[in-house]
């Protein structure tokens, strides 16, 4: 195989599980500047900040200068992160940055201050599967391989519960977890999932150990970064095979990143047929601007009212007040009053019968 060479990984990121890569693969010069397709990359310097990597058990290890990392191609836009896309071309020696803790890869575009610059690393190759005994001659590897099948009808009828947010970091998974583990004590199979963002397995682990029979997200569907010609089918599918596969009561669907922001939560929020399934919608926002504005986007864009307002916005006495007073919403502090929480998610699915 002219070209191609054995590499010894020392990390493998979490974007890569669907691949089921193994320590030793062999890479090609051939490269596929695609999202979805695995690269090995060996890391240039040492970072002081965001300087870990996911590994496919959902360990947070740390990178470091020389360590080689297998990685996927994608796209990354985030408003507290570093934003990026898929170079054009790519060969063995072009540099690319390490966007995202789960091990997205590409040529970044925009750095958050507060993170520095990111790691770069030097391209070595594609990762190659040989998907037959016996294959001679590779195929570039791409979390495709392994994939749940997308879908574009809903097949199933459980009752969903969405959980959204104005932005990153807002206590989405705080109150998807809360809200999974207080179902479960209740008795109810539950299953979760995360349906839009970039790579990375931390919120549905989360759920996991919240209790959720199953969790899945986006990547399990073999998509890297949720955008809108992605993000409805991926959710489809994985819905679909939740249903199938592990039978639960009820499911918590985390929606990644914002409203307004460019992973798809829009297009999630706008579809009939997924709302038409909806139980609650459970908002989480920083401060009373955010609720403010969570409450009208939803209202003047979707249609939609929220069942509850948690988060940041809910810490205090303060934002409770805004939001009782203001907004006519319940508001409660998920990582303080995970049970009222639970009970006004409760209230809402006996609404919907």
């Amino acid at each position: 195989m002219i070209g191609t060479r054995r590499l010894t990984l020392d990390r493998v990121s979490s974007s890569t599980r669907n691949a089921d890569l193994q320590r030793e693969v062999i890479v090609g010069p051939d490269i596929r500047c695609e999202e979805g397709y695995i690269l090995a990359v060996r890391i240039e310097h040492d970072k002081a900040t965001y300087n870990l990597v996911e590994d496919t058990t959902g360990r947070f290890v740390r990178l470091r200068k020389g360590e080689v990392l297998a990685g996927v191609l994608g796209v990354r836009n985030a408003l507290r992160g570093y934003a990026g896309r898929v170079p054009e071309r790519l060969a063995p020696g072009d540099r690319v940055q390490v966007l995202n803790l789960g091990g997205v890869l590409g040529e970044c575009t925009s750095s958050n201050p507060d993170l520095g610059a990111p790691f770069t690393a030097e391209v070595l190759g594609a990762v190659l599967t040989f998907p037959r005994f016996g294959d001679r001659v590779g195929a570039p590897a791409t979390i495709a391989e392994g994939a749940i099948p997308v879908s574009n009808k809903l097949t199933g009828s459980r009752p969903i519960i969405f959980v959204a947010g104005t932005c990153m970091d807002a206590g989405k998974t705080i109150a998807a977890a809360e809200i999974v583990r207080g179902l479960t004590r209740a008795g109810l199979r539950v299953a979760g999932v995360k349906l839009t963002g970039v790579s990375l397995r931390r919120d549905a682990l989360a759920m996991l150990d919240a209790g959720a029979v199953d969790a899945l997200t986006f990547n399990d569907a073999g998509v890297v970064s949720t955008r809108q010609d992605a993000v409805l089918p991926a959710a489809r599918g994985l819905l679909n095979h939740l249903e199938e596969q592990v039978k639960p009561d009820v499911i918590v669907a985390e929606l990644g990143d914002g409203i307004l922001g460019e992973y798809g939560v829009g297009d999630i929020l706008a579809d009939r047929e997924l709302m038409a399934r909806r139980t609650a919608l459970v908002v989480c926002a920083p401060d009373q601007v955010g609720a403010f504005g969570a409450v009208r986007v939803l209202d003047e864009e979707f249609s939609l009212r929220p069942t509850v307002i948690t988060g940041p916005a809910t810490d205090t006495a303060v934002g409770v007040r805004f939001v009782n007073e203001r907004l006519g919403l319940p508001a409660v502090n998920a990582r303080r009053d995970g049970e009222e929480l639970v009970e006004r998610v409760r209230e809402a699915m006996a609404r919907h019968g």
